[in-house]
């Protein structure tokens, strides 16, 4: 990043962990580098897929989303200043892969409850609902996520084997009003980013059917 004092501050892509109940922030994560790319796919949910013709134009819901970023974790800038890094310095990137491992499984705490309820004769275990996890990439794209595959390749290590640089690759589906219950703050942030979205949509320039090269319409 440039020191000029002129530059605009960098704004960093992350995941929020939110409290489904409260709507407190948990936790905060992230991202040390943010992504060259990020790919999107949207899959259109028709009412006509399954073949009746007079209902080939209408959608039941919003569409299915899924994103994918490829992400890079670097500990040399921590490293050349150890005094202020001590944990980098002990760990290396451990603790930053272990933040984000932590969204994909249930604490050690929950699995000791659970199997101890089992073994008091509880015969069917309901699991504690996890944070929401809440995808941030600028203010246009606030969406509540699962995610839905995560891999990570070290690719340095330090002389006691902690990773010191490695790539990320993480898969997320965005959470729609088909997912959630009404009443759920997913519910509300999956709005707000459609409701965002038609906004932009409406900002975007606009033809005559001339640039086309048709006066209109057979």
């Amino acid at each position: 990043m440039s020191s000029f004092p002129g530059s605009p501050k960098l704004v960093r892509g992350g995941l929020v962990l939110v409290d489904p109940s409260s709507g407190a922030v948990q936790r905060v994560i992230t991202l040390q580098y943010n992504p060259d790319s990020m790919s999107r796919t949207l899959q259109v949910q028709g009412v006509g897929d399954n073949g009746a013709r007079s209902e080939v134009t209408r959608l039941k819901g919003p569409a299915i989303e899924t994103i994918k970023i490829e992400a890079e974790l670097d500990a040399a800038d921590q490293l050349e200043f150890p005094r202020d890094n001590p944990n980098t310095v002990q760990y290396g990137l451990h603790p930053q892969i272990a933040a984000l491992e932590s969204l994909i499984n249930p604490t050690s705490a929950e699995l000791i409850a659970q199997n101890n309820m089992a073994g008091n004769g509880v015969l069917e275990v309901t699991p504690t609902e996890a944070p929401m996890a809440v995808f941030v990439w600028s203010a246009q794209r606030v969406l509540p996520v699962r995610i839905t595959d995560f891999s990570v390749t070290e690719e340095a290590f330090d002389p006691f084997l902690n990773p010191i640089r490695a790539k990320l690759s993480l898969g997320m589906r965005v959470l729609n009003v088909d997912d959630l219950p009404a009443s759920h703050r997913g519910t509300n942030l999956f709005l707000g980013y459609l409701k965002r979205r038609e906004l932009l949509a409406g900002k975007a320039p606009r033809s005559g059917l001339d640039a086309l090269g048709i006066g209109g319409l057979p």
